[in-house]
C-alpha cells in the first residue's frame, strides 16, 4: 500500500508538471488524455461521465479545451441540436511533443519486465483503476 501511494502522489504532481508546461489545467489535461482513449468524437455529457464532472462543468471544460486548441466541436450526424467533442489533431501533435520523453523513459521501465510480470501488472492497473472509478463515485454520492 505504501508503494502504491507513493506511486499515486509521484504520478499526480507528473501530471501537474505535465499541466503546467502545456499552460492547461490538469483536469483538462486529464480530460485530453481521455478523450485520446475514446474511438471517436463524444458528447459533452459522456466527457461528464468519463470525467466525473457535472454537465455544467464538463461544459465548461470543454469551453477552456475548445478556446485552447485542443478539442473541436462538431455537429451530431444523428441529432443536429447535439455538439460532438473530438481531439484537434493540433492537439494530439502538441501533446505528443511534450510526452515524447517521458513517455521513453516509463517505456524503459517497462522493458525491464517479461511478459508474465508486464501481464500482472496490467492487472493490477486495471482492477485499481476500477477501484478508483467506484470510490470516487462513492465520495461524490453516485452511489
Amino acid at each position: 500500500m505504501d508503494e502504491s501511494r507513493r506511486h499515486y502522489a509521484a504520478y499526480v504532481l507528473f501530471n501537474q508538471a505535465l499541466a503546467d508546461h502545456l499552460q492547461i489545467h490538469s483536469t483538462d489535461l486529464q480530460c485530453v488524455a481521455l478523450l485520446d482513449q475514446e474511438p471517436g468524437p463524444v458528447s459533452t455529457g459522456d466527457i461528464a461521465r468519463l470525467t466525473g464532472l457535472t454537465p455544467g462543468s464538463a461544459t465548461r471544460l470543454v469551453d477552456r479545451l475548445e478556446k485552447a486548441g485542443l478539442v473541436e466541436r462538431h455537429s451530431d450526424p444523428a441529432d443536429r441540436r447535439r455538439a460532438l467533442v473530438a481531439l484537434a489533431p493540433s492537439a494530439r501533435e502538441r501533446i505528443s511533443e511534450v510526452w515524447d520523453l517521458p513517455g521513453r523513459a516509463f517505456i524503459e521501465v517497462l522493458e525491464r519486465y517479461g511478459d508474465a510480470e508486464l501481464a500482472v501488472i496490467a492487472d493490477y492497473l486495471h482492477r485499481a483503476a476500477e477501484v478508483g472509478r467506484a470510490q470516487a463515485e462513492r465520495l461524490t454520492g453516485g452511489s
